[in-house]
C-alpha cells in the first residue's frame, strides 16, 4: 500500500464543494475528476491531485483543500503553487507553513 502525503490549505470563503473544485480545476489548466462522487478530485500537477474538505452540518468556513501526492516534496511543492493560484483569483488562504520534517 503506497502512502499518501496531504498537505492542507486552510481556506477562509463561502463557497460550495462544486464551485471550490471548478475553481481549482480552472487555476491548474485541469479538471474535476469523479465529479457527484464521495471523492472527487482534481490533478494540479502530474505528481499530486488536490481534494475539498468542506465542514460538515452547516458550519461556516473555514474549509480545507488537501493536495495530496504519493511523494512529500510534490504535495508541498504543489500546495504553494496552488495557494499562490487561488490567491491570485481572490481566495483567502491562512498563512502557510511548513509541515513536520520527515
Amino acid at each position: 500500500m503506497e502512502v499518501v502525503h496531504v498537505v492542507s490549505l486552510v481556506v477562509n470563503l463561502p463557497i460550495a464543494k462544486p464551485d471550490a473544485l471548478a475553481v481549482i480545476a480552472l487555476v491548474s489548466d485541469g479538471e474535476v475528476l469523479d465529479a457527484g462522487s464521495a471523492d472527487p478530485r482534481v490533478w494540479v500537477s502530474p505528481r499530486s491531485w488536490a481534494m475539498v474538505d468542506l465542514p460538515r452540518f452547516a458550519e461556516p468556513p473555514p474549509f480545507a483543500v488537501d493536495v495530496c501526492s504519493h511523494e512529500p516534496a510534490a504535495a508541498r511543492e504543489d500546495a504553494r503553487r496552488l495557494a499562490v493560484a487561488l490567491e491570485r483569483v481572490g481566495w483567502r488562504i491562512e498563512p502557510f507553513g511548513d509541515p513536520p520534517a520527515e
